[in-house]
């Protein structure tokens, strides 16, 4: 692990930013490497040294480094969405897993319509639309649009971007 890792002479991330001479035990140094300046000001901005030093005192040391993980996650999509954070980039992943879910069911049904027939060229030729006849309770698709090749929806079932 890094955080184990014997250091050298210059000071950490967090020092360098603060101003402030690294000491030997410092509790950035493992974590906030001289290399990664950027870290520790994405974590600093969002979240204030002061509130990190309180947090990584309280994990466990073992754990840390995952602490330490998830604030600059936190802090980075904080600084690109103010007002959902990483809430709004769970959403958005949420988003992609139900449309490739629908998309996979579309290509499941279609799969069994063809495999149905005695010949496969009977069915390329016909529509993804024509292929499903309500077994996924959709009676309509007038909510489904083609995007780049790939059935979407422009249904959201929450209020985020």
């Amino acid at each position: 692990m890094r955080g184990q890792e014997p250091r050298s002479t210059s000071s950490c991330a967090a020092c360098k930013f603060m101003k402030r001479r690294c000491t030997p035990h410092c509790l950035f140094a493992p974590y906030f490497r001289a290399d990664e300046p950027n870290k520790f000001a994405k974590v600093h901005k969002v979240f204030g040294a002061s509130n990190v030093t309180k947090i990584l005192n309280e994990v466990p040391e073992p754990q840390r480094h995952d602490a330490v993980n998830s604030l600059v996650f936190e802090a980075e999509e904080r600084l690109k969405d103010p007002v959902y954070g990483c809430i709004g980039a769970i959403a958005s992943l949420q988003d992609k897993m139900f449309q490739l879910q629908h998309d996979l069911a579309v290509a499941k049904a279609r799969l069994a319509r063809c495999s149905s027939k005695t010949t496969y060229a009977s069915c390329s030729t016909t529509s993804p639309f024509l292929m499903l006849d309500g077994d996924f309770g959709m009676s309509s698709f007038g909510d489904f649009n083609m995007d780049q090749g790939a059935l979407t929806s422009d249904f959201h079932q929450h209020p985020f971007p």
